[in-house]
Order: C-alpha cells, then sequence, then structure tokens
C-alpha cells in the first residue's frame, strides 16, 4: 500500500490551519517552501468559505490557482497531496488533450465525471473536490495562430465551469461547478522574458525593510498582464487570482527527494526488499550520482525514479531465487552491487 494514502489527514478531527497543512505537505514533497505556503492559505480560504452560513450576507468568491513552474518540480505531487491532506476527491486532466479534441464540452464532462466516480458517486463531495488541468501553458494563441484556434477555443470552454455553473453528466445527473477548486499548471516557457520586461513598482516610496520586502514580492509576482501578453485571455487569466511560482529543483534537492519523504523511492525498495527479509543499504554517493544524471537530463524529477530502477533491476532479478541473501549494499551507481549472504550453519 502507499505509504503516503495509508496516512490519515493530520487535519481530520481538528482545526485544520495553513501551518497543519503545510506541515503536512513537507513530509512528502521536498522544497517550494513558499509555493506551499500560497497553495495551502488559498485552499484554507477556500474550504472556509465553503463552511459558512448560508444566510451570511457576504458572498465569497472562489480564488481558483495557477502554478508556474519547469516540469518535474513537483506541481501534480502537490496538488495530489493536497487533496489527501483536505480529504476531498481529485482528478488530473491534459490541457494538450483538451484542445486535440473536436468535442470539448463533452471532454470537459467526461473530467467531471471522473471526479464524481472518485466520490464513490457522492454528488455533494464530488463539488467540494478538486480539478487539475496540467499544460496549460500549452493552450495560448501564438502570433502565427489565427483568433478561434483550439488552444483559445478550450480556454473560452473552462470559463464557465471554473467561474461555476451546472453540468450536466450524461443524461441524469448534473454537478454544480461553484464550489470546484481549479488549479492549472505549466511551464510557461518564455514568461520570464515577459516578467523582467515588465514595469516594475519602482516609483512607490518606501520608508523601511519591511516595505522593501513587500516592494519585492509585487515586483516577482507574475501579473495578469504578462499572461496575456503570454497567450492566454484576459477572462481566463482573471479566473485564476492565486499565482504560486516552482522552482528548479537543485542537485541536493533531487538527492533529499530519493531519500526523505515518507513514501520516498529508497523507503519503497527498502519495503520491497524487507518483504524478502533482506536489507538494502546504499550509500550517499550513489543518490549524488543519481541526482548529477537527472539534473543534466533537465526534466525535474521526473528522471529518478528511472535511473533508480534501472539500478536496482539487477538486485531484484537475483534476490527472490537466493534465500541466503540477507543485505544488499550498494556504494557506486556504477559498481556491481555486494550480496551479504547469511553464515552457513
Amino acid at each position: 500500500m502507499d505509504q503516503a494514502k495509508s496516512q490519515a489527514s493530520p487535519v481530520a478531527g481538528k482545526r485544520m490551519t495553513p501551518s497543519s497543512i503545510v506541515r503536512y505537505l513537507d513530509q512528502y514533497v521536498i522544497g517550494q517552501d513558499e509555493a506551499k505556503k500560497i497553495l495551502a492559505v488559498a485552499v484554507y480560504s477556500h474550504y472556509k468559505k465553503l463552511g459558512r452560513s448560508r444566510d451570511n450576507t457576504i458572498e465569497l468568491v472562489k480564488s481558483n490557482i495557477l502554478l508556474i513552474g519547469p516540469t518535474g518540480t513537483g506541481k501534480t505531487l502537490l496538488c495530489e497531496t493536497l487533496s489527501r491532506v483536505l480529504q476531498v476527491p481529485f482528478v488530473t486532466a491534459n490541457a494538450t488533450s483538451l484542445a486535440q479534441s473536436k468535442y470539448v464540452n463533452e471532454e470537459i464532462e467526461a473530467v467531471l465525471l471522473r471526479l464524481l466516480d472518485k466520490a464513490g458517486g457522492d454528488m455533494a463531495k464530488a463539488q467540494r473536490g478538486i480539478v487539475f488541468i496540467d499544460e496549460i501553458d500549452k493552450l495560448k494563441a501564438t502570433d502565427s495562430q489565427l483568433r478561434g484556434t483550439s488552444g483559445e477555443r478550450v480556454q473560452h470552454a473552462l470559463l464557465k465551469i471554473m467561474e461555476g455553473a451546472p453540468v450536466r453528466l450524461g443524461n441524469t445527473q448534473t454537478i454544480d461547478s461553484t464550489n470546484i477548486l481549479f488549479i492549472c499548471a505549466g511551464a510557461f516557457v518564455g514568461l520570464e522574458n515577459i516578467t523582467s520586461n515588465t514595469h516594475a513598482f519602482g516609483f512607490i516610496s518606501i520608508a523601511d525593510g519591511d516595505n522593501q520586502k513587500i516592494l519585492d514580492r509585487l515586483n516577482s509576482r507574475v501579473k495578469p498582464t504578462d499572461l496575456f501578453e503570454f497567450g492566454l485571455i484576459p477572462e481566463f487569466a482573471g479566473r485564476l487570482p492565486v499565482i504560486a511560482n516552482f522552482q528548479n529543483l537543485s542537485k541536493e534537492m533531487l538527492l533529499k527527494i530519493m531519500v526523505e519523504p515518507r513514501n520516498s523511492i529508497y523507503n519503497q525498495f527498502r519495503e520491497i526488499l524487507g518483504s524478502e527479509g533482506v536489507e538494502l543499504s546504499i550509500e550517499r554517493r550513489v543518490f549524488e550520482q543519481i541526482a548529477e544524471l537527472a539534473f543534466e537530463y533537465k526534466v525535474g524529477a521526473r528522471s529518478l525514479r528511472g535511473i533508480f530502477e534501472e539500478m536496482i533491476t539487477p538486485v531484484l532479478y537475483v534476490v527472490p531465487d537466493q534465500p541466503e541473501i540477507r543485505k544488499v549494499r550498494i556504494s557506486s551507481l556504477f559498481e556491481s552491487p555486494i550480496f551479504d549472504v547469511a553464515e552457513a550453519g
């Protein structure tokens, strides 16, 4: 069983706070501290709104979220982990696939139907779930494209359900997307060139260090006009007021991803071999070598598992047929593993 899924939510039976959400995320996702805080506050606010009395006269508007960052930096993983801490149904969709479909509205309905399935058919639960749409940056309209292209068509199709609307699922059920949280994500390659040319708020006078920090945050923030220039239509970008930036992963962060999370790849294979009565011991140098290779591949954490599994495959091939093996030691990615066997007699 996935260790992450077997863990109870830290907010179950107690008051949920942004800090408790971040503490839970820290167990499974390495780095991205600022993005974690932004997401934690956003989902805390979102579900606080849902818990308010219907008699309240102040209407609170939903704030969907946009995640910007290179591939393999943990955007999907962070959102999946969020859904566990919140104990709400979670589904993913790919904006590129939506753009390639002739029947965009039907594809969107299919996504919401999967959300209902994840909720076990409980409509009320589904209407409080999370929809994660990846590669949203691929929907941009470039200078070489005409208006009404597939990407822009998908943006328009998503507008209504992201804001909140009843959507018919088949011929029998209707799901209301008003309280469904939409989280969109993308690499947005080239956006940094746009933001670097954006006029900064340097003309605002400042008096102390705290004000300077606030000013720096405002200047570093991706602005709606940056997204317009990138190729998102203003109405669509306006549905994503909360923006979190994900940073490139360093070699040290890639190393930590393999060993520190509760369900790290190292812990997973230690458990697999442990079920055979075999201890797995891997020296730090091995993780450094894997991190070095993954860093060169420039796809973030996506390549870590592939490299690790290629290293561990010969071990898993041998161990089940040799019950005398008690320990496997790996001291280098480029050397054969050492098998320690039980002494005879």
